[in-house]
């Protein structure tokens, strides 16, 4: 990476000791979380802004980085919710006529931290036979002088970790709104939903919510209003919703008590309820499951996952560290997909409420789009309890 504006030192440092040194590709300063690694080819701008990933320093197998620039299109939230980027080779052109800002200002734009020019091939293979590390990363002069390599193991060591972190709460928005943005189509952007029929009401809880999931609800005739993580369930169901979506989001779901009451409370109504990621892990918490801590989670574009019912084995998007533990599903809920590269639980659906939920990320940003008709089946579920 010849590039003289790139040449400021970065640190990056795991909770086991290990350490790589490598460049600063955007902001000065520290940066502490857990380490993960994600196999996706693209998507790294909607990787770095999903929710999700709050707190979590993430690492891209692929090695380069950049190399389609930023656009103000492909935003997942607000802003960058990843607490770091590790990457192997940044690019030093974006070559895409969407493109409008490099990666590298990106991160400095938001302040957010990134390190280049280390061995990810090493890193991964600490983070899968180790599992997911609590690390940090110094970049810059933060990065400078003899002490800087015991800094980054202090803070790497520091991270508490994400075991017992209520994160929805924090990303969460603060008051609730309306959505009506649809899908994206090249050359035209975002469709406007409401000048479309929308004849479902659906109540969004936004645990950290991807722009994209409402998007592809909005693009299926729903009108949508999100609220906040801690919204009581009494004020979702005065809003008389045709259904109640949970969404994704960071973090340990157990926490969630809040949360937890208000899906129980809403599964008692039998308005159709649909989950994903986070708000899978809930639904199985609200319904008597347990979840557990999962060892690296998964987090990519290219994890197949079995339809228990048909056999269909589909491609699908992930990034979750927690899971819910099949073997403690109650009677009334059922598995319905499992990965097939670990065997863990990826969808349930309670047989005596209309709900169900899916640990993978149907709305495909990024990844395929094998799993998009779970939101054809949301929409059925609202229209039958009509």
């Amino acid at each position: 990476m010849n590039n003289p504006a790139l040449s400021k030192p970065a640190i990056l440092a795991l909770e086991d000791g290990s350490v790589f040194h490598g460049i600063a590709i955007g902001a000065d300063g520290l940066t502490s979380g857990e380490v993960v690694f994600n196999t996706a080819m693209t998507g790294y701008q909607e990787i770095l802004t999903d929710p999700s990933y709050t707190r979590q320093i993430v690492t891209l197998t692929y090695p380069h980085i950049g190399n389609t620039g930023i656009n103000a299109e492909d935003i997942e939230s607000a802003s960058i919710a990843a607490a770091g980027l590790v990457i192997r080779d940044l690019p030093l052109m974006a070559s895409s006529f969407r493109s409008e800002q490099s990666l590298s200002d990106y991160l400095k734009s938001q302040n957010v931290l990134g390190i280049a020019d280390i061995d990810t091939r090493r890193l991964t293979r600490i983070l899968r036979d180790k599992g997911a590390q609590n690390g940090a990363i110094l970049a810059g002069v933060d990065a400078e002088g003899d002490d800087a390599v015991t800094r980054a193991l202090e803070a790497a060591k520091a991270f508490p970790g994400l075991k017992g972190m209520d994160l929805a709460k924090e990303v969460s928005c603060k008051q609730a709104y309306e959505w009506s943005e649809g899908e994206w189509t090249l050359g035209e952007g975002y469709a406007d939903a409401s000048k479309s029929e929308r004849p479902y009401h659906v109540v969004a809880y936004d645990y950290g919510v991807k722009f994209n999931i409402l998007r592809m609800l909005a693009a299926r005739g729903c009108r949508l209003t999100v609220v906040p993580a801690q919204t009581p369930a009494a004020e979702v169901l005065a809003m008389n919703p045709d259904g109640v979506f949970l969404a994704n989001g960071p973090g340990d779901p157990e926490p969630c008590d809040y949360a937890i009451k208000a899906i129980q409370d809403v599964l008692e109504t039998n308005i159709p309820v649909f989950g994903i990621c986070l708000g899978h892990q809930l639904l199985a918490l609200a319904a008597g499951a347990k979840t557990v801590k999962m060892s690296h989670g998964h987090h990519g574009a290219n994890h197949p996952v079995q339809d228990l019912d048909s056999g269909t084995v589909m491609i699908t998007s992930q990034n979750h560290g927690f899971a819910a533990d099949e073997a403690t599903l109650p009677a009334n809920v059922r598995a319905t997909h499992r990965s097939l590269f670990d065997g863990t639980l990826q969808g349930i659906e309670l047989t005596d409420r209309p709900a169900f939920s899916f640990q993978g990320h149907p709305e495909a940003s990024p990844g395929p789009r094998d799993v998009a008709p779970l939101f054809d089946r949301f929409v059925a579920m609202m229209q039958a309890r009509r």
